[in-house]
């Protein structure tokens, strides 16, 4: 069975990838009494909003386009792998991980999820990266993959200074 996704499918979950991260920065913000780290959470937050634009402007302009018709994949096997993760084999899209939040979390523990959440968009990016022909955003997609590369090594320096 064919599995297709086209560019507006496609930058649509990476949009809402990028929103639940914001969303869950927010939250533990709001539930940490650590003033800095709130402030560090708070601007991780911001990043991810910028995130969602340039997939939200991407979306825009590869939904004009016949975004994959150049990616040579004969065995269909990158939208499979997107669409596994999409139907949450690796992650649920739908979740909200901000729901998960109690309030009681510790900042450990906050960390320690933000870096999970953070690899699993790493994730989802690269297959993004892999099916977009470099002329058409792959160098804006690698961006952002590296972003996502610096909050992981920012998150994990934090939990190392508990």
């Amino acid at each position: 069975m064919s599995i297709t996704f086209n560019a507006d499918e496609v930058f649509e979950m990476a949009e809402q990838i990028e929103r639940n991260g914001a969303k869950f920065y927010r939250r533990a913000a709001d539930n940490t009494d650590d003033a800095e780290a709130g402030k560090k959470l708070l601007n991780l937050a911001a990043m991810e909003d910028e995130h969602e634009k340039i997939f939200g402007a991407m979306r825009t302009d590869l939904s004009l386009k016949n975004l994959f018709s150049t990616t040579f994949d004969p065995f269909n096997e990158q939208a499979m792998y997107l669409r596994a993760m999409a139907d949450t084999n690796v992650f649920n899209l739908k979740a909200d991980p901000s729901e998960k939040l109690t309030g009681r979390e510790s900042l450990e523990e906050i960390y320690k999820t933000a870096i999970g959440l953070e690899k699993d968009s790493i994730i989802f990016y690269i297959g993004i990266r892999d099916m977009i022909p470099g002329n058409l955003g792959k160098d804006k997609i690698e961006l952002i993959i590296k972003e996502e590369k610096k909050h992981i090594v920012d998150l994990t320096e934090q939990l190392k200074a508990l």
